[in-house]
């Protein structure tokens, strides 16, 4: 395997608003593609249109910026043409899943083998502050002067209602957990959907502020770890619980609670209800819970269209165009 490093797949200087999310996860997603070892010619980042979607031009790869909303069925025509390409394909909440919601559903549903980012800031950045599908009720915005009279969509829920078998989560100015992520999605064959929460200093400054910072994290967030009780906090004092259909925070040591009743987190579970659960627990009632949620096995639709292909082909009587011109009734004109 060759050893690449992150600078190999740097390209550009970035401009974006300095302090915005992009400029995080760029760093962390050039490092993340250098551990996982794939060369920058096998390699592909496609984007469709936003703040977020001018992230191919820095990138040392294949790339292309697409349309708005169009990047995972461009980015699906790119698998599918080309399997052995490692494709990333990368979206704001406004251009994923707004006028690029159905593809993204159908990208998910299919479970073709894309590494899909939603950099999740709940605003659109790109046309000067118009609210996003991420929004909250409520939120007062240059397209919401009076406030939102509707509720946003929860990246996770669209993702998991779209039958998907990959669901991550980071927060952009959390290097490591955001490398973590993108190589867990990497690894898996299928669709990775990976949300990035991050901030947009100009029309949404603090939208994750809870999270934000690794102090805020350790009181406001929970790392899953595969096979690993479910503990948080500053010292892993509390805990998450069954609470008959649903979850409970408990603290050790409170009522005699031990770690014996926290729940162990199972990613590769085929039933997602509770990673589901998971995915949609927000403050402060609940920690909001990072890395990797669920992660199942699954065909892709990629090697599905080629396997088909292949044996469509070899019951065939013709394998090119002579071929087949041959396989009807001929006359020779003289």
């Amino acid at each position: 395997m060759n050893e690449y490093t992150a600078k190999d797949f740097k390209k550009g200087q970035p401009r974006w608003c300095p302090g915005c999310g992009d400029h995080f996860f760029l760093a962390s997603l050039h490092k993340a593609m250098a551990e996982i070892g794939i060369a920058p010619h096998d390699t592909a980042v496609i984007s469709g249109i936003g703040c977020s979607s001018r992230l191919p031009y820095y990138m040392n790869t294949y790339a292309m910026q697409t349309i708005h909303g169009r990047s995972a069925a461009v980015a699906t025509g790119c698998k599918v043409a080309n399997p052995d390409l490692a494709v990333w394909q990368v979206s704001g909440d406004g251009d994923g899943l707004a006028i690029g919601g159905n593809h993204f559903i159908h990208a998910v549903r299919r479970n073709i083998d894309l590494n899909m980012i939603l950099l999740n800031n709940r605003i659109y950045g790109l046309t000067k502050g118009q609210y996003s599908p991420t929004s909250p009720r409520g939120f007062v915005s240059k397209s919401s002067p009076y406030g939102t009279v509707e509720d946003p969509f929860n990246p996770a829920e669209l993702c998991f209602g779209a039958r998907g078998h990959f669901f991550a989560r980071s927060v952009a100015t959390d290097a490591e957990g955001t490398i973590d992520i993108l190589k867990a999605a990497a690894s898996h064959k299928g669709a990775s959907v990976c949300e990035i929460l991050q901030n947009c200093v100009i029309f949404n400054d603090g939208t994750h502020s809870s999270v934000s910072t690794k102090e805020g994290r350790a009181k406001n967030a929970i790392y899953l770890e595969h096979g690993k009780p479910m503990l948080f906090g500053e010292n892993k004092e509390f805990g998450l619980a069954q609470n008959g259909f649903s979850l409970k925070v408990v603290k050790l040591g409170e009522n005699g609670i031990t770690e014996k009743d926290i729940l162990v987190h199972d990613a590769h579970c085929e039933d997602n209800t509770l990673q589901l659960k998971l995915a949609l627990m927000e403050g402060p009632d609940f920690p909001i819970a990072l890395g990797v949620i669920r992660d199942v096995e699954a065909p892709t639709y990629n090697d599905a269209v080629h396997q088909q292909i292949d044996e469509v082909t070899e019951k065939k009587k013709y394998h090119n165009f002579q071929e087949l011109l041959m396989t009807n009734d001929i006359w020779e004109v003289k």
